[in-house]
């Protein structure tokens, strides 16, 4: 099970940090990412981070603004988002894909949680 929280309404320009706590898996053998969708749009990659070695990905639309951690010891990702933009308004997601690499898409064997919503205005 996957649970996000961290969400809110907040400025453009401004920042949040997502959480996501997961129980009933090994949370250290789980690659997680963190999706998104947007009203009217698909479900986007935003990031993910290797159990392996930590490495992370972004999508370009991100990069330089999120930053993806983890703790293994609490079971939880962290999403850290930095000078968010009104296009950042979306239901975020978080992801466990038992993977050793970060993969950027939806499909495939992957435990969601149930989303939390992010709100930036203008």
């Amino acid at each position: 099970q996957l649970v996000e929280s961290g969400g809110g309404l907040v400025q453009a320009g401004n920042s949040l940090r997502l959480s996501c706590a997961a129980s009933s898996l090994t949370f250290s053998a789980y690659t997680m990412s963190w999706f998104r969708q947007a009203p009217g749009k698909d479900r986007e990659f935003v990031g993910g981070i290797s159990w392996k070695d930590d490495s992370t990905t972004y999508a370009d639309s991100v990069k330089g603004r999120f930053t993806i951690s983890r703790d293994n010891r609490k079971s939880t990702v962290y999403l850290q988002m930095n000078g968010l933009k009104p296009e950042d308004t979306a239901v975020y997601y978080c992801a466990a894909r038992l993977s050793i690499v970060v993969v950027p898409a939806t499909g495939g064997n992957l435990y969601w949680g149930q989303g939390t919503q992010v709100t930036v205005s203008s």
